[in-house]
């Protein structure tokens, strides 16, 4: 072994600790990209293997009624390959270890069973017969929150009429990987689910015999899916179509993108701060071990070694902190994906797991931790170069001291000699200090980039549930109806109040922008169901004008005094240039909205609605349920106590996971930073501090020299993270946000505080533990080193 290579073995020994304490940095920044790209490559691939087992439609549409003679007319549109029409409609499902009614989506199988796209896919039991009429084939989600299995029977009220129903089997599909029903922002599985059934016996109920009221097709390869789209708009609007869309707006579809949006968001954010952090402790450490080897290295080259071979040296260790911090991140980013990767597919229910990380961003990670490893001792390789031997061999020059401002204002201040002995080591050495400012900073900014999104849901459902949302429950109708049935709704027993509205499909256009959404005609003096501004506001509609939420009025370009193309995609059809009178503040969901009196004026109807808001007294629920399950017109009855349960579960499960990941970065960040400057303090200082002992200071003085030092960085870098991480926070709220969910930027003071206390405590750890070794120092040792 070449004498380079030996005392580089030696090196490493010596200051191990702290290398390792580099790789661990390093390798969080890896890891965190293996992570989350890795797993947002596998979703990828296991949803696309999905869609194409279970052919999954590329265009969707609604409509009232059409007959099925007009499916071939469809299907000759330049572009389709494959077309289906459904039968698809709400019911009541009547579950007798359930108080509450619940509602499911049916959709009709055709005659020979298996479905030309969205194809079920069976997890137990069967699908049902097509001379079966009475059995149906249940969602897993919705089967598994209920106990039911293949065997079981309920009853459901299929367009007011009530049917016993048998259970053949319980399948998943591509088209309800995220299951959520009309009106709802979160699954609800136990009250909530899809049924599928015999066309024969769907179109029955409905009275649909020969026709459908549900479209989907596939485009052929190269097909202009915007030109289909608008043909099949063409064919359908004499039969009540309420407009088609592709795969962009399809509901379960858009869930999982903005899913996959936010791992690419965390991949793009987060490694950066790593790989900086550990390419600057590189810096230090290296910069160190070059200062203490000036005289091995003035040998060295008097001894025949060039430059190169002097770079070489160094520069190894540099690799060889990076390669232990890339292979480290490979592990458990590989690990870790590989369990993220699980816990989609068992929330989605995909039915196979394909972690398939790919070698693209491992080979990206692998360059990046190497490329910040070698650019961190770049500095130092080129100091050792530059020494000539003969000055190398020389001890470096002292500093230069000298009584300054500092010190006569410690002076006046009567601090101790201790005391000025961190601040003269913070002023002429501003640098190293600059250093650990920085590293600390960012250990700060990314735990309050990880604890804000607590602060955020915690926004999102005090606006949701308790300033936008007033009403206990909801009820859904199976059609329109008039006006009057608000004061129905108050007939029934324990409800204190009730305010209905209507909602119809609608396309918003504004140049080439264009959205289908829900436009919601309600009463401007409604109480239980709100509308908020950007400060949090209650916003009142007007006579005229449309008010849209953040997200769609982004989307269409749009601010207030802007008039958009409003088409009115139910009867009785029309279309009318709108202003947009304001833009509300609304975390999920997209919408407009429009007062009721001025809408119906404008369509020439009288008032109607389709959706009723309730407020209850909660004693008389059982008595008030009893009556919905009872009622033909009520095709679903949702309590908010429900949705808020459900909305808290699912956040509660992925974000403490996630949170308390970060944290445990963000902690090794501080680690990091400080244990290492705490390191290389002692290392330069340990002539001053043996020197203090000599002179009859106790351990705890001069102990404080060096704890101190390292806490007031600490102290003075908790503000500069803060800002920090509310500009990361800012980073990932808007790459977090999709058109569906907006999240909000709102950092409370107890985020802040929790940040900062982490950073302290693990910064004050860290430099005690180096500490210790202050105790164990051999002072005659440290007072016969040379510098």
């Amino acid at each position: 072994m070449r004498m380079l290579d030996r005392k580089l073995l030696r090196d490493l020994r010596h200051i191990w600790v702290q290398c390792f304490a580099i790789s661990l940095v390093l390798g969080c920044g890896i890891m965190v990209l293996i992570l989350s790209s890795g797993t947002q490559r596998s979703l990828e691939a296991t949803r696309t293997a999905y869609y194409e087992h279970n052919r999954f439609a590329d265009v969707f549409a609604s409509l009232t009624r059409a007959p099925r003679s007009l499916l071939p007319e469809i299907a000759r549109i330049d572009g389709v390959a494959r077309t289906e029409g459904r039968v698809v409609f709400t019911a009541m499902i009547d579950l007798e270890h359930k108080p509450e009614p619940a509602s499911a989506l049916v959709i009709s199988l055709p005659p020979g069973g298996e479905p030309v796209l969205n194809v079920p896919l069976v997890r137990q039991g069967r699908m049902p017969r097509p001379d079966h009429l009475d059995e149906v084939a249940v969602s897993e989600a919705f089967a598994e929150a209920n106990g039911l299995r293949p065997g079981d029977r309920f009853q459901a009220v299929l367009n007011g009429q009530m049917r016993p129903l048998a259970i053949a089997g319980v399948v998943i599909s591509p088209e309800y990987i995220y299951t959520v029903g009309s009106g709802a922002m979160e699954p609800d599985d136990e009250n909530f689910g899809i049924l599928w059934m015999n066309e024969r016996a769907a179109a029955s109920a409905m009275d649909l015999s020969g026709a459908f009221n549900d479209l989907t097709l596939t485009l052929a390869h190269g097909a202009d899916e915007r030109a289909v789209i608008a043909e099949v708009d063409r064919i359908l609007a004499p039969y009540g179509g309420t407009g088609a869309y592709g795969r962009d707006r399809q509901p379960s579809n858009v869930f999982i993108e903005g899913e996959l949006k936010q791992l690419g968001t965390m991949a793009a954010v987060l490694p950066p701060i790593f790989l900086v952090v550990s390419s600057v402790l590189v810096n230090m450490v290296l910069g160190r071990l070059v200062a203490l080897d000036r005289g091995q290295i003035g040998l060295f080259k008097a001894l025949g070694y060039r430059n190169r071979s002097i770079a070489l040296h160094y520069s190894k260790m540099t690799v060889a902190i990076g390669i232990a911090g890339v292979l480290l991140g490979w592990a458990v980013g590989w690990w870790l994906g590989h369990g993220l990767t699980e816990i989609y597919t068992r929330y989605f229910r995909f039915p196979s797991l394909f972690y398939r990380p790919g070698t693209a961003p491992i080979a990206i990670s692998g360059v990046l931790g190497m490329t910040a490893a070698v650019l961190g001792g770049l500095r130092a390789v080129r100091a050792a170069t530059r020494l000539a031997p003969a000055v190398a061999m020389s001890p470096a020059a002292p500093p230069v001291y000298r009584r300054g401002l500092l010190d006569r204002l410690g002076g006046l201040l009567g601090l101790r000699q201790t005391t000025m002995m961190i601040l003269r080591s913070l002023v002429r050495w501003p640098g190293r200090a600059a250093v650990t400012l920085f590293g600390v900073g960012g250990s700060v900014a990314v735990l309050v980039a990880s604890f804000f999104t607590f602060d955020a849901v915690d926004l999102i459902i005090e606006e949701l549930f308790e300033r936008a949302n007033l009403q206990d429950a909801t009820i859904t109708l199976a059609g329109p109806v008039n006006a009057s049935a608000e004061l129905d709704a108050r007939a029934l027993p324990g409800v204190l109040s009730a305010e209905g509205l209507y909602a119809a499909p609608v396309r918003l256009v504004n140049g080439t922008r264009s959205r289908l959404v829900s436009v919601q005609a309600r009463s401007p003096d409604a109480r239980l169901s709100r509308l908020l501004d950007a400060e949090g506001g209650t916003v009142r509609i007007g006579e005229t004008g449309l008010a849209l939420t953040e997200g769609l009025a982004e989307a269409l370009a749009v601010r207030p005094g802007e008039t958009l193309r409003v088409d009115l995609l139910s009867a009785p059809r029309g279309s009318w240039e709108m202003p947009v009178s304001a833009v509300i503040r609304q975390s999920l969901g997209q919408g407009a909205y429009m007062n009721r009196d001025a809408f119906f004026r404008l369509i020439g109807q009288a008032p109607q609605v389709n959706m009723i808001h309730l407020a209850i007294d909660r004693n008389d629920l059982g008595a008030l349920q009893a009556r919905v399950q009872e009622t033909p017109a009520i095709a679903r009855f949702t309590l908010w106590s429900d949705i808020r349960r459900q909305f808290e579960d699912t956040l509660d499960e992925s974000l403490v996971t996630m949170t308390v990941i970060f944290a445990a970065l963000g902690m090794l960040i501080t680690i990091g930073v400080v244990y290492n400057a705490a390191r290389i303090q002692l290392a330069e200082r340990a002539y001053e501090l043996a020197s203090l002992r000599v002179l009859g200071f106790r351990r705890r003085e001069v102990s404080y020299v060096l704890v101190a030092e390292q806490m007031l960085l600490t102290l003075v870098a908790v503000p500069v993270g803060w800002l920090v991480g509310y500009g990361f926070c800012t980073l990932m709220a808007d790459g977090f946000s999709t058109e569906v969910v907006t999240i909000p930027v709102v950092v409370t003071r107890r985020t802040y505080a929790v940040a900062a206390l982490i950073v302290i405590l693990t910064a004050l750890a860290s430099t005690l533990v180096v500490g210790r070794r202050l105790d164990r120092i051999d002072i005659v040792s440290a007072l016969k080193q040379k510098e």
